[in-house]
């Protein structure tokens, strides 16, 4: 036998291993971009959740040492106390600050002096520094900045007393706060309060000595009293930020991702461990160049820098390099499979070439080789076996792909469709037969102003790589967000025959960011703008208006009783109205109005006034009838009403905070004067509520400095002329605004809540008094006690009325409740409940203010009453309006047929007096006969028996 010649490749087979292996490169790199894309652009919208959740904290912090400073801007002298009531709640809201406090000036003049009181309240106190990292009593020198409050104290002892002045990396950040009066952060050093390397720094905001206007740098100088300030530990502030804003999410190990925050270092890509805040460890990397994205996953490190308290803040977040290989890759079983088939074909193209070698050799010693030419035959069966079964896996992988793979004629101008994989059949709706021959554009029907296809007609003319998002639709008309990345094939002669396009569905990623934006804007529950859009609209608004020469109107709207419908339906009624009330206020504006909800029942609109319609007050009544129209929940019908205080640009504020914040006082003042109203900002508002505010300071601590007392009105029994009984009235001896009467804290005690340990103090001190009136002799009238709402709702009332007869000894038919008429018919089988049961300790019971309710008789007669008291407003005019004297007539003659006794409130005259003799009223109180008067005067009128007159009664007969 001949010996075989010696093997050659085929230029067929070169060509098409050649062809095979370009085609499998660039599909491999198409799909490998995509997926790098796709793993940058979920690491980019987790690093910017951080970043915000970053800033925003910090922000947060920084409101809360404004928040502090304004405590001192608005009473001058705070107390520790006081410090410490406002600090507690701040700091419970606010996990990321390690500390709040206030840093006095002291001179060496006041030292001694100073340290002597505050051995008072903290012995072995003095002013310390630190000594070779010891504390100890400071040396002398000129002035101390000495922290002289602290909160909370447990944890941070040591710094109660230090000399913040002797750390010298604090005076520049001290120096800047005094000078633009703004927060103002310090450098890195180590906290008294830490063992070890511990770090930290500090947030100053200096305040001024009250009542001072500051108008330059120098004068602010001259001004300055102390400082606020917030302590941060600097590994502990990002962790807490991190956890308050994203609760439940992944840590930072789990997410596989390193964060670095500095403050005031240069901008270099070295960080330097002096200006470190917080960092998760050194990133390793790797050598990058143009193609890095093919072999390795590590999107491009995410960095931020902003400026907070007069310092840089520079924030980077990356992700450590990885081989694209550790995860599952679709473009690596793509390049697998496309390699295998191109080998095969290649492959077979080279066993077809030495076929044809071998026929040609065959016909030449047929006879002699038949065994061979059999073999072979053989062999090239199984080859053609194999080169099927690689075409089949390389059409496979294709079809298996979850992206869409389209290919399309490189013919202009129609680039027709010629082969689509099933996932391009999923996602989009259309089978291949409806797609084949068409143009990629039927996925863009109208939509076609999209800058995307641009980029895919600049791609095809210049026969080029490109990429795209686009707006794409499915053939039932649905939209979806694609990302396409297109690439030209080319024939052995460098012509492009061909383009293939990877889609991928980035619906649900757009969805995300949507919704982001939404939470990020929107209120959860109504749909409005929330505080961040209304700050930005509002101050968009404000520079048009500055522009234009326009004014605008802000509106606070305040629901009135909402509590109401909360407290008897649930929160989830509450939510219904809520909704009902976003949509009846939105309806009944304009679309170019903004309405936002501020948070519960609040809700702030934004007015800007435009050239074809003004702005007036019949916006405000329209607004105010929509809200009030009848709203059905859970089968019960509400008339639900508002108060809105309006502010206007530029009279009343520059700025959005100014102008919601007059905004707000406006609609207080609506709800002072009897609510469902509105009223139009003034000066005057702004200074009643720094007064109200004062107020409500000083009421928190008026009970424990015993600032209140009682007056007394003595009650006279007109058949007798002696005085039967006597009203407990409460007065406010505050020590700077002197004698407060009740109109102007009683309504705030009601709103906060003290009303109930200052109800509980008046019920023990009148009881305590009239059983001292009884031990000295001076006879057994008794005492008459208001209740307020709030009072007459606590479930311990008749437990603290039996607690204060028991202390003091007072028998409780000597103890007299008195209840006003709408209270008690607010819930008529409730009211019954709780006066019975104060009925059972024997006590007096006694209606106020009859009249100007709407009880009616079969009410009356169930409740277990003593006495009905009539109101001074139809007392008043009985001499002269024949209604009011028909009135009072008749309720007196109600009370006798109910065997009830009649007090007459407010009787001022001889006539007023005759009328209600002549009328057999029981009892009268007021003006005629005395006014409120202290305990020791009404002691004395009890002991010297002072009656009525008799030259008065006598006119009576």
């Amino acid at each position: 036998m001949r010996s075989r010649p010696p093997f050659s490749l085929s230029m067929a087979a070169v060509l098409t291993l050649i062809l095979g292996v370009v085609i499998s490169a660039i599909l491999f790199a198409s799909l490998r971009r995509l997926e790098h894309d796709n793993a940058d652009i979920e690491f980019r919208q987790h690093a910017k959740l951080h970043v915000v959740a970053i800033q925003k904290s910090l922000d947060n912090s920084m409101r809360v040492l404004t928040d502090i400073n304004q405590l001192f801007v608005a009473f001058g002298n705070v107390s520790r106390e006081q410090f410490r009531l406002f600090a507690e709640p701040l700091l419970a809201r606010n996990p990321t600050i390690q500390a709040l406090n206030y840093q006095r000036l002291v001179y060496e003049a006041d030292r001694l002096a100073y340290e002597a009181g505050m051995r008072e309240q903290f012995p072995g106190f003095s002013i310390t520094e630190k000594i070779n990292g010891v504390l100890a009593p400071a040396r002398p020198r000129d002035r101390y900045r000495v922290v002289d409050y602290i909160e909370p104290m447990q944890g941070n002892e040591p710094a109660l007393g230090f000399d913040a002045d002797s750390y010298g990396m604090q005076q520049e950040a001290m120096q800047r706060a005094i000078d633009t009066g703004e927060p103002s952060a310090t450098g890195l050093f180590q906290l008294l309060q830490e063992r070890g390397t511990q770090r930290g720094f500090i947030v100053l905001m200096p305040v001024y000595r009250h009542g001072i206007t500051l108008t330059d740098a120098p004068s602010r100088r001259a001004a300055v009293i102390g400082f606020t300030a917030a302590v941060f530990r600097s590994s502990d502030l990002i962790a807490k930020a991190l956890a308050v804003e994203n609760p439940g999410s992944l840590t930072m190990a789990e997410r596989d991702i390193d964060i670095n925050v500095d403050v005031g270092a240069l901008m270099n890509p070295v960080w330097d461990e002096q200006s470190l805040i917080y960092g998760t460890g050194k990133l390793p990397s790797i050598e990058k160049s143009a193609f890095g994205w093919l072999l390795y996953d590590q999107p491009q490190p995410y960095r931020q820098v902003f400026q907070i308290a007069g310092k840089t803040w520079r924030v980077e977040i990356a992700t450590p390099s990885t081989l694209f290989t550790k995860r599952s890759s679709n473009a690596l079983w793509a390049l697998l499979a496309a390699l295998l088939f191109s080998g095969g074909t290649a492959f077979c193209m080279q066993i077809m070439a030495n076929r044809s070698r071998r026929i040609q050799k065959l016909v030449d010693e047929r006879t002699l080789q038949l065994r061979s030419v059999n073999e072979d035959l053989i062999a090239d069966i199984a080859a053609r076996k194999r080169t099927e079964q690689a075409l089949q896996l390389r059409q496979r992988a294709i079809e298996a792909s979850a992206n869409a793979i389209i290919i399309t004629s490189a013919t202009a101008p129609d680039y027709a469709i010629e082969y689509v994989n099933p996932a391009f059949e999923r996602i989009t709706g259309y089978t291949a037969a409806e797609v084949i021959g068409r143009n990629l554009g039927l996925l863009w029907e109208k939509d076609r102003e999209q800058s995307g296809i641009k980029e895919i007609r600049g791609c095809t003319l210049e026969q080029r790589e490109g990429h795209a998002v686009l707006r794409n639709y499915r053939k039932d008309g649905a939209m979806f967000w694609s990302d396409l990345y297109i690439a030209p094939v080319r024939d052995d002669a460098g012509n492009v025959s061909h383009y293939v396009a990877a889609q991928y569905d980035i619906t649900s990623t757009k969805r995300y960011e949507s919704e982001l934006e939404f939470q990020t804007n929107r209120d959860a529950l109504t749909g409005l703008a929330n505080r961040n859009l209304l700050r930005d609209r509002l101050g968009q608004a404000i520079s048009y208006a500055y522009r234009y020469g326009h004014p605008i109107w802000v509106l606070f709207v305040d629901l009135d009783r909402f509590k109401f419908i909360n407290d008897t339906l649930g929160h989830q009624a509450g939510d219904v109205l809520l909704k009902a009330v976003a949509d009846r206020v939105q309806s009944s504006v304009r679309d170019t109005d903004t309405v936002a909800r501020m948070g519960g029942d609040e809700f702030v609109l934004v007015l800007p006034e435009r050239t074809d319609a003004g702005l007036s007050t019949g916006i405000v009544k329209r607004i105010m009838d929509a809200i009030a129209q009848p709203l059905t929940i859970e089968g019960h019908e509400f008339f639900i009403s508002c108060s809105i205080g309006v502010s206007v640009y530029p009279s009343d504020g520059a700025t959005p905070e100014e102008l919601i914040k007059h905004a707000d006082v406006a609609m207080y003042r609506a709800k002072e004067t009897g609510r469902n109203n509105f009223q139009f900002y003034t000066s005057e508002m702004n200074e009643r509520a720094l007064e109200r505010l004062r107020i409500e300071g000083d009421l928190r601590n008026a009970l424990e400095r015993n600032e209140f007392v009682l007056y007394y009105q003595p009650q006279v029994d007109l058949r007798t002329r002696e005085i039967v009984g006597v009203e407990a009235l409460i007065r406010w001896q505050h020590p700077e605004f002197g004698m407060v009467p009740p109109i102007r804290f009683i309504g705030l005690a009601e709103e906060t809540g003290l009303i109930v340990p200052i109800g509980a103090w008046a019920i023990q001190e009148a009881c305590r008094q009239c059983k001292k009136w009884q031990k000295e002799g001076l006879g057994h009238p008794r005492v008459a006690v208001n209740l307020s709402a709030r009072q007459f709702t606590q479930q311990d009332l008749v437990d603290c009325v039996a607690a204060a007869l028991n202390e003091t000894g007072l028998a409780a038919e000597y103890l007299e409740i008195e209840l006003t008429e709408s209270l008690v018919m607010a819930d008529v089988d409730h009211a019954i409940g709780i006066l019975r049961e104060l009925k059972a300790l024997g006590v007096q019971l006694s209606i106020d203010d009859f009249g100007t309710g709407y009880s009616s008789l079969s009410y009356l007669k169930r409740f277990p009453i003593d006495v009905l008291k009539i109101d001074r407003s139809f007392v008043n005019d009985i001499t002269i309006d024949p209604d009011d004297a028909a009135i009072v007539a008749s309720i007196i003659s109600l009370a006798h047929s109910l065997r009830l006794q009649v007090i007459a409130e407010g009787v001022e005259t001889i006539e007023q007096l005759g009328y209600l003799r002549k009328h057999e009223c029981d009892q009268i109180q007021g003006y005629f006969f005395s006014r409120p008067i202290p305990a020791e005067a009404m002691g004395r009128m009890l002991q010297d028996g002072h009656r009525l007159q008799a030259e008065s009664a006598g006119t009576l007969i």
